[in-house]
This record gives C-alpha cells, structure tokens and sequence, in this order.
C-alpha cells in the first residue's frame, strides 16, 4: 500500500514585513521606501517651480506627483506603525499602489517633456528647471531613470 505525503504546497508565502525602524529600511523592497520619497519630493518641488504654458499639463503632473509623495509617505506609515497588520489585502494593496503609480508617473513624465520642449525657446532659467522635473519624474516611473 501507497503511503500518503503530505502534497507539495501550491503558492509561496512571502515573509512577514520585518519589525523596526532599522530593519524595514535594510530589507528589500522596503528599503526603497526612502529614495521613493526622496525623488518623489524633488519632482513635485521642482514641477512646482516650473513655468508651463498650457496650465492643464501643469496641473495633471503636479497632481500625480504630489499625491504619489502623499501616498507613499502613508504606505511607508503604515509598515513602520504596523497598520497593515490589520488587513488581509495589504499586499494587493502594495502591488496596486506602484502599478498604478508608475503608470501615471510615465503620462505625466510625457506631460513634463512636452511642457520642457515648448519652454525651450523662452527663458532659459524655466527650461533648465523644467529639464531637471523632467528627468527626475523620469526617475520614478519603474527602471526608466536613464
């Protein structure tokens, strides 16, 4: 007679995030936590200094900017005070959060190029601003940064 195994697991559980202030930003993913906020912070300070013609372009990036800085300090709350430890879903959540984000970080990269090239032929102070929002709106969209 067959003995009977235990079957193989079918999915693969990720480990639990780690405790502390210390060891959540020396672990990957999370440790990418603060260069996150730290780029997301210079896209909207710079996008925020910017001079564009068409406002509506203006508007829609520093929108996407400033709420993904927003959101993401939250999420990066939430992991060091151990608020997701509440729901089930927080992984989904997470996932969700960066796809979406990225997406929208690439239309208002476009947006950002688009208002740099207008901004070429006036003052050169507005362009070089707008070169530096550009390439680091660049820098957030998921492996775009060069």
């Amino acid at each position: 007679m067959a003995s009977r195994d235990t079957p193989p697991a079918t999915s693969y559980a990720p480990p639990e995030v780690p405790s502390g202030v210390a060891a959540l930003f020396l672990t990957i993913p999370y440790a990418f936590f603060l260069p996150e906020l730290v780029f997301g912070f210079w896209v909207w300070t710079l996008v925020a200094a910017t001079h564009v013609a068409y406002p509506l372009l203006h508007g829609w990036v520093l929108y996407v900017s400033l709420t993904s800085f927003l959101v993401s300090l939250m999420l990066l709350l939430s992991y060091i005070f151990g608020f997701y430890k509440r729901f089930e879903s927080w992984r989904v959540l997470d996932s969700l959060y960066h796809g979406t984000t990225g997406i929208l970080y690439m239309s208002a990269a476009v947006l950002q190029a688009h208002a740099t090239i207008i901004s070429e032929n006036q003052n050169l102070d507005h362009y070089y601003i707008n070169v530096a929002a550009s390439r680091l709106g660049k820098c957030k969209s998921p492996g775009k940064c060069s």
